[in-house]
């Protein structure tokens, strides 16, 4: 997942952020008002999308986020936090904003923990990809020397695509290239 963002946003922990039903400046406008500069920003796929620091140093503020104030009726958010550091308490983690209201959480850590108005909204697509479920479980957790972490990168990504198929969201590359300055 940290793949998307890392070559083009070295040294930032950032979150990329769609937007379906809101415009593209009112978005990185409502990015701002919370302290979250664009770095890049751009429409495709009839989303709005824009790449943002997770933190603000200059202010000291290391809260996570809310974005149910960009959400008005009508509209949906999809949210990624890519590139967090666990030691901060900031997994990688998945958000869905409708209507304003948090229909669906989780984090990468931890899928069985799904939080929001629906936990289950993805439960079928999670299932089918193998992500949750009785297939979820790697196979070969403690044969010979096995370290199940060795594909924990692989699982992530997998669950990025997930997502972003069940969405239809804009592929990578998100880059300040691309952006609409």
């Amino acid at each position: 997942m940290t793949n998307w963002i890392q070559g083009s946003f070295p040294g930032h922990e950032v979150n990329v952020v769609f937007a379906r039903g809101v415009p593209l400046d009112v978005l990185t406008q409502g990015l701002r008002g919370l302290l979250r500069e664009p770095l890049a920003y751009g429409e495709a796929g009839g989303w709005a999308w824009a790449v943002h620091p997770m933190l603000n140093w200059e202010v000291e503020d290391c809260d996570p986020v809310n974005y149910r104030g960009l959400c008005p009726d009508g509209a949906e958010i999809v949210v990624f936090v890519t590139e967090p550091c666990s030691a901060k308490a900031f997994p990688p983690a998945f958000e869905y904003y409708r209507d304003g209201r948090t229909i669906l959480g989780f984090s990468f850590e931890d899928l069985q923990q799904r939080v929001g108005e629906n936990p289950d909204y993805l439960s079928a697509e999670l299932l089918a990809a193998q992500l949750i479920g009785p297939h979820a479980v790697c196979g070969d957790e403690g044969n010979g020397g096995h370290d199940c972490f060795d594909h924990h990168y692989d699982d992530h990504e997998r669950l990025v695509k997930t997502i972003a198929g069940f969405f239809a969201l804009p592929s990578p590359p998100l880059s300040a290239e691309v952006t609409a300055q």
